[in-house]
């Protein structure tokens, strides 16, 4: 089984900020939520741990699995350029992502997602055929691209519907169905 964890509570998750890359470790309701899962995820056993560079994802996947994460930066958050840091009132969107035209350096959302289901198709591609517990550490849009490797695009291209709260997961297997 593949359980998607995204990251527990930052301050900027609370301050309503969109947060990238210069996003901020778990503040103590994300270290509180990572401690939960790992109460609720207590009776598996991870065979695989993996996460996103950045640190309140690390956190999140090493408090709730007590292991060491393997980090891989195809996990990383989806680059929002200069609108990283800007309250969500206040930045101008194109679809579900800030505008390219408006703050330099946002990531080209098909870039974004090929990096994600490519580490999604070598995993699969490893652990073809093994029974294994794997444990994926990331954020609202890397959670949201696993989601739609599984699930499939949305009609309307926002995969962040298919992600899940912070400090809280989704399961899924390489057969393609969700679980939870």
């Amino acid at each position: 089984m593949i359980y998607v964890v995204r990251h527990g509570q930052t301050d900027w998750n609370r301050e309503g900020r969109l947060q990238g890359r210069k996003g901020l470790e778990l503040n103590e309701e994300g270290q509180r939520q990572a401690e939960a899962l790992r109460e609720r995820l207590g009776a598996v056993a991870f065979d695989y741990v993996y996460s996103s560079p950045q640190a309140r994802a690390v956190q999140t996947a090493e408090l709730a699995t007590g292991a060491k994460a393997v980090i891989d930066g195809r996990l990383d958050v989806f680059d929002l350029g200069e609108a990283d840091g800007l309250h969500r009132s206040v930045v101008r969107l194109a679809g579900a992502i800030p505008d390219p035209n408006v703050y330099p350096g946002v990531e080209d959302i098909q870039r974004f997602m090929g990096r994600v289901f490519s580490f999604m198709q070598e995993l699969e591609k490893k652990l073809a055929g093994e029974e294994a517990n794997i444990l994926i550490a990331g954020h609202r849009c890397t959670t949201g691209a696993i989601g739609a490797y599984f699930e499939g695009l949305p009609a309307d291209g926002n995969i962040l519907k298919l992600s899940s709260g912070n400090g809280d997961y989704r399961i899924y297997d390489f057969e393609g169905r969700m679980r939870a």
